[in-house]
Formats: C-alpha cells, structure tokens, sequence
C-alpha cells in the first residue's frame, strides 16, 4: 500500500481561526441609544435542531421558556467607573477604575499612560485626587484616591458611567439606570452584562408566573471583555481574569432542574462563563466563588446549561467564539449574517439573539 505523502495534511476545521469570526458590519448597526421600553427591542430566534432563524421581539421569549425551566442571570452591578480629571499640567485625562485593591487602592486604566508615571496626581475634583501608584505585568496601574469622604460616594458623585468605547457620545443622565439590568444587586462591573438589559420587571413577572425559575449567579465584568484576540491562533491569546460566584443554594437548584428534564437557560455569556466554570466534567453544577479565565470556543463543550440568550459581539471576539461553541461554527455566523443582512442593532445597547 502506497503511503500518503507527507504533504497532505488535513485542513483546520472551520471555527478554528480567529479570522473565521470576521464579519462585515455597517457602522450604523452599532446601537448608540437602547430602545425603549426595554423588551421592545427584536429577538433572532435560532434553533440548533434544524438551523432555523426566526424574527421576534424580545418580550415574546416568555412563549419560548417552558414551565419549569429556569433562567440564570448575572446580578452584578455597575459602578461609575470612568473618571474624568486634568493633568498637573492641566492637560486632560481619563481613568477607569477596575477592581478594588483595598480601601482606597484601585487597579484602573488610564489615559494618557506614557505622561501618568508613577507619582503624578491627577485632579478630579477639588476634593477628589488620584494618585498613581505603580504599574502592572498587566500594563494597568495601581492607583491611590484621596477624598475627605466615603471613597464609594466620591465615585459615585464624580464618575461616569463607563459606556463602552463604540458608544460615541458622553453618558448622560438615562445611562445610569438604563446601562443596568433591572436586577442589579451587588456592585463591581465596569460593563453590563448586556443580555439582561432587555428584560423590564414585568417581563420577569410573567415568566415567573408562567412557572419559570430564576437563578442568580455573579461575575463582575471588567474591561477585558473588550481586549480583542490579536492572535489568528485563539490559543495564543490570554484570557483576562473576571471575579465570580455562583452558590450552592444556586447549584442545587440548577441540577434539580435539569434531574427533572427542564432546560438551563443563560442569560449572557457572563452568565455562561460562571456556570461552565462551576460545571465539573458530568455536567453538575458545583458551588464556587474565585476568579475565572476561561475561554470557550470550539470544540469546546458547553456542559452547564441548555439555552442561551445574547447579544451580538464584536467580530473575532472571544464572545463570538463562545456562542460558536454552544450553537456551532457555522450556524453561529450564518445567524450573524441574517442579523446584519435584516438590519438587527448590534452590541450592549442592540438587540438579542436566543439559542435553542
């Protein structure tokens, strides 16, 4: 027998690249401003037992969501993380406050970086100073606050809601309730977790009503879930660490519902991320809180949960990679197209997409 040459070898599988997850998207299609009311934006139904696409509105997934199935949902809260401020020289700069070190130490991003060395202070308000402390492996800074006050007041007074960079204008007033999910309870999110922003409190009821449960779990979203993949191999790129938790009152619940055959439903990837962390290899949600980096993309399997609701993210993200690996490569951008092709909003304040 005649052996194969050592030329020929097996092409990568589709979905392998970070290229595969490019895709074209008109500037308009980026949401500047969400619509309202909140359930009123559409929903691309895609169903993995056929590859079927439909169009409905958001409020409608309450038709879609059985009895005794339960959604998850994230409850982490966003802080008014962006601080705007001038220079010793008086020149502007801007900081982002990540995560809390202590009391008054912050990690945070900050711009501009190569005239922010440590030891430079910049001016916030006449009561409200940040110091930079030293830099990161991370290339972020460590920063110091000094206020007279509460420093979780002072940030709140001074600071903005920290609205992504493709939304192209300064927060205003609406932000602060509308770039929050209706559940938010504990605070620690530089980002929404954008697939809950579409659910009102009456939407809620009614699900509730029809006898869906609800499960909480929390992971605080950090700017990393911005950083795009620079690697055309998504295995060379490092995954940022976000915080989370999910209960073992939560765990118990969730298994006793897929023991009973009913479906998990994720709200938003943060929310997938947290339950695959947390998921062992039989698919059994254990109790767990510390940080996470896990990345999901294909061949990866989803264990954790069954239905998946989202938004649209950014081409060749690790989010798009994500929602590949639960819904598959090519129905995943074969949703994506008849998303832009029927003019769907795009990103934190689009429209939504669900996964059956």
């Amino acid at each position: 027998m005649t052996a194969m040459p050592a030329s020929v070898d097996a092409l990568p599988q589709k979905g392998s690249r970070t290229s595969d997850y490019d895709y074209e998207l008109p500037e308009e299609r980026i949401a500047q401003r969400p619509v309202e009311p909140r359930d009123a934006s559409r929903l691309l139904v895609v169903d993995r037992r056929d590859g079927s696409i439909a169009h409905r509105t958001f409020r409608d997934i309450a038709e879609l969501i059985p009895a005794g199935d339960a959604i998850v949902v994230n409850t982490t809260k966003v802080f008014r993380a962006r601080l705007l401020g001038h220079r010793e020289s008086g020149g502007p700069a801007e900081i982002l406050l990540l995560r809390p070190i202590n009391a008054d130490h912050y990690e945070a991003m900050i711009h501009p970086g190569g005239k922010l060395r440590p030891g430079r202070v910049v001016t916030i308000a006449p009561d409200f100073r940040v110091e930079i402390v030293d830099a990161t492996p991370r290339h972020t800074r460590i920063v110091r606050l000094h206020t007279n006050g509460d420093v979780s007041g002072t940030i709140e007074k001074y600071g903005h809601v920290p609205l992504p960079p493709y939304i192209e204008r300064a927060d205003e007033s609406g932000d602060s309730a509308r770039y929050q999910t209706v559940y938010a309870d504990t605070v620690g999110s530089v980002a929404a977790p954008t697939a809950g922003l579409h659910f009102t409190p009456e939407l809620l009821d009614t699900l509730r009503a029809r006898g869906v449960k609800t499960a909480n779990v929390l992971l605080h979203v950090g700017a990393g879930t911005f950083r795009p993949v620079s690697d055309d191999d998504p295995s060379q790129h490092v995954m940022h660490e976000e915080w989370c938790e999910l209960t073992s009152a939560t765990a118990k619940q969730l298994n006793a519902v897929r023991a009973r055959g009913n479906h998990v439903w994720a709200i938003g990837t943060t929310t997938v991320r947290t339950l695959e962390t947390a998921t062992d290899p039989h698919g059994m949600v254990q109790p767990y809180q510390g940080e996470t980096k896990i990345f999901l993309r294909p061949p990866v399997a989803i264990r954790g949960m069954d239905r998946l609701v989202t938004n649209f993210h950014f081409p060749k993200s690790t989010l798009i990679m994500l929602v590949a690996a639960f819904a598959g490569y090519d129905l995943t951008m074969q949703a994506y197209r008849t998303a832009v092709a029927e003019n769907y909003r795009f990103y934190s304040y689009g429209d939504a997409m669900c996964v059956l």
